[in-house]
């Protein structure tokens, strides 16, 4: 079963607020077109969350009154996906729409999350919670509700320490 895409979001400059966006262009060159940091670098020119796990953090940092009231941009993530569990492996190929996109790592959380949310950045550590980073193999559009689905799927190393 496919996945869906849910969320697109944008920055226009480091520190900007992540804009909302119904349809966006992904190219090769540029990333995300519009996005200010998505043309920087060619193994991190897309970032992807899945919805399940910005869920599964919220719940770690969860008090009294349950799960903090949280929008998934405050991780900063350019696309927002569910119905499918992300390779948490360098090399996962996903199809989003038109688009083709490699896995090429983990979104490792930065000291913005605890600005945003005190313990958000432990919570999504883990089971790569933060989400993935994408170099664009294939260009094209993609739209709020376009399938997702997974081309290739590496199988995945766990460490497990004894004990």
């Amino acid at each position: 079963m496919p996945g869906r895409l849910i969320g697109i979001a944008s920055r226009t400059a480091k520190r900007a607020p992540m804009q909302l966006l119904a349809a966006a262009e992904l190219s090769l060159a540029a990333g995300l077109i519009g996005c200010w940091r998505s043309g920087k670098f060619k193994s991190r020119q897309i970032t992807i969350m899945a919805r399940e796990d910005w869920h599964a953090a919220l719940l770690d940092l969860a008090g009294p009154e349950g799960p903090p009231d949280l929008v998934w941009t405050t991780r900063r993530a350019n696309l927002l996906v569910e119905g499918l569990r992300l390779p948490r492996v360098k090399g996962g190929v996903l199809r989003v729409g038109a688009t083709v996109l490699e896995i090429t790592g983990q979104t490792n959380p930065c000291h913005r999350m605890e600005e945003a949310y005190r313990g958000l950045l432990s919570a999504l550590h883990p089971q790569w919670r933060g989400g993935v980073t994408c170099r664009i193999v294939e260009a094209g559009s993609i739209r709020l509700g376009d399938a997702v689905e997974i081309l290739v799927a590496p199988v995945e190393h766990v460490i497990r320490l004894p004990g």
